[in-house]
């Protein structure tokens, strides 16, 4: 095979830490080549070595065979090497024609006007070529997130790119929404574009990839070819254990509840509702008419295709959307004025999707992230408790096993599943009875994953009340004791799931038939 990217004994340091040390790897041209580790493993690192965000401390880039002085983003594009992260880099009131052309020299007509006409042609062409179609005359806030995904693949097409790295590209994409990235990824594949492909999601690396290569701890430990392996084997690669292990490892935060324990949680779901939710809609009109109950020690999942509103009601319940029709009420109390002040005082918190845009301050510290719901706590006869703030954050990095080199750390600095922990460990802080979870797993490792499961399943066997919104159903149908079905706005039936019986098919079926 002809490598068109090498990786030589590539280092990285920061302060007194390796985040990359001696990583060697090799891409082959027109190569589909994976890449997975666990969050801090040191992929983001690696990505940002290739694409000129950060130099090297050791080690060197080949292209071609020939040694490449990457030491910034335009040389890396000079390369044809381009990146499109998890976190779409659009301008949201640009539209599509005028995001493509970021960075790139507009086309001028006879008199030096720019010649819009001529560039929407020449953005067509590209989206023809990949069987791509985005609408180009709305400001890609308007956007969905596939088309966001594609309208930057467009965009990267246009820089003659031969290398497409892709870092967690389905993260917010429902399974119809990722049918078609894959499309267009083997149409550009099929051009001879090779791709790096970023993935957390196990079935996606072993279904588009030749090469898997493996990071853990900031070394390779492998590269194996994909029908060679399966999922136990890339887990027990990443995390040094065997599969069985991994899978048993304590959650953070909450020892496996005894059966005892377990026992009492059952009967909790026979109790009173903790919550309800009458009727709601909300004031955009994206929410209808949904009705839901969750009581003590269940795990409510809420499923629905792309658009059906799920995010939107746990908006309009916590009070951060409007709502303009429809009843919560707390413990058999009607609300009167729903808001997050009130749900925090009250017991209960959300876990948003939007981790850097909702949940985290990402400039501030692990501490302060953590402790600012309960500030308030920390406060005695008008004198702040520093050294109480302390050791309540550092006991929560301690039972989240929030990796970092201290809570004074950035939490811009620390991996997405170490900021996730950090999401959980603030929203655990004021003890709250529910806890609404939107896409809590969204761009994490298996392994981290696995945690965020335990401790959902160990609140609930607490006597807590989990409500659990993912795009994955694979996963809503591991984790939910029952799931709801949202379809345009309105739900349209709960469906248990005793004994984790319940099938996609009937999941699904409910979707697409509606209410």
């Amino acid at each position: 095979m002809a490598f068109l990217l090498e990786a030589d004994k590539l280092c990285k340091r920061f302060g007194g830490m390796y985040a990359l040390k001696d990583v060697s790897l090799s891409i082959g041209q027109g190569e589909i080549h994976g890449l997975v580790g666990e969050n801090g493993a040191g992929k983001s690192t690696l990505i940002k070595i290739l694409t000129g965000v950060y130099r090297s401390d050791g080690g060197q880039v080949l292209v071609d065979g020939i040694p490449a002085d990457i030491t910034c983003p335009a040389d890396s594009r000079r390369l044809g090497i381009s990146v499109i992260h998890q976190d779409r880099n659009l301008v949201p009131g640009f539209n599509g024609i005028e995001n493509v052309y970021l960075g790139l020299p507009p086309v001028t007509g006879a008199f030096g006007h720019i010649d819009f006409k001529a560039m929407e042609r020449t953005v067509r062409d590209v989206m023809d070529r990949y069987g791509i179609e985005v609408p180009l005359h709305v400001p890609a806030k308007k956007l969905s997130p596939p088309q966001k995904t594609l309208l930057e693949i467009v965009r990267v097409m246009m820089t003659g790119c031969r290398l497409l790295i892709l870092d967690e590209p389905t993260a917010s994409l429902t399974d119809k929404e990722s049918e078609v990235l894959f499309r267009v990824i083997s149409l550009l594949n099929g051009t001879g574009t090779s791709v790096l492909y970023i993935s957390h999601r196990m079935e996606e690396i072993l279904r588009l990839t030749s090469r898997i290569s493996v990071l853990r701890g900031g070394a390779l430990v492998a590269t194996v070819r994909t029908q060679d392996t399966d999922i136990d084997s890339l887990i027990q690669l990443m995390s040094g254990m065997e599969p069985d292990a991994a899978a048993e490892t304590p959650a953070p935060g909450a020892a496996r509840a005894s059966v005892a324990t377990l026992s009492a949680s059952a009967e909790c779901r026979s109790c009173s509702p903790l919550l309800e939710v009458r009727h709601l809609a909300t004031a955009d009109g994206v929410v209808k008419d949904a009705s839901f109950t969750v009581r003590r020690g269940e795990l409510l999942g809420i499923f629905g295709l792309g658009g059906s509103g799920r995010t939107e009601l746990l908006e309009g319940v916590y009070g951060c959307r409007g709502v303009s029709a429809g009843q919560v009420l707390h413990a058999g109390t009607p609300v009167k004025k729903l808001s997050p002040v009130y749900w925090v005082a009250h017991g209960m918190t959300l876990v948003h999707e939007d981790r850097r845009g909702h949940a985290l301050m990402t400039g501030g510290s692990i501490k302060d992230n953590i402790v600012l719901p309960v500030l308030d706590t920390f406060v005695h006869h008008g004198i702040y408790k520093i050294k109480q703030e302390k050791k309540a954050a550092l006991e929560k990095m301690a039972e989240l096993h929030i990796k970092a080199q201290g809570i004074r750390q950035p939490v811009r600095e620390l991996s997405g599943g170490n900021q996730q922990k950090v999401v959980f460990a603030r929203a655990l802080m004021s003890n709250p009875d529910i806890i609404l979870c939107d896409e809590p797993t969204q761009a994490v490792d298996i392994i981290t994953r696995q945690e965020i499961h335990r401790l959902l399943r160990s609140l609930c066997a607490s006597g807590k009340a989990v409500v659990f919104v993912t795009s994955d159903l694979e996963e809503m149908l591991e984790t939910a004791d029952s799931v709801l079905v949202m379809s345009e706005g309105r739900t349209c039936g709960l469906l248990p799931n005793g004994g984790r019986k319940l099938t996609t098919e009937q999941v699904l079926r409910r979707c697409y038939h509606g209410c």
